[in-house]
């Protein structure tokens, strides 16, 4: 679960953890606003997301 940098909601987002560390850009899916996430993945666990407003 991660908040909305926007509209502070909780939302649920799915990480690839075979993919390794990714950051990528989601939209909101309650504002629609585009979301910059940043995944560490260490052995296929998720260590941390970061999620800031897109610039």
């Amino acid at each position: 679960m991660i908040r909305c940098p926007y509209c502070a909601e909780m939302l649920q987002i799915q990480v690839d953890l075979s993919a390794g560390d990714q950051n990528y850009i989601e939209d909101c899916q309650v504002c629609c606003q585009p979301i910059q996430l940043s995944c560490t993945i260490d052995n296929f666990r998720l260590v941390s997301v970061d999620a800031q407003c897109s610039t």
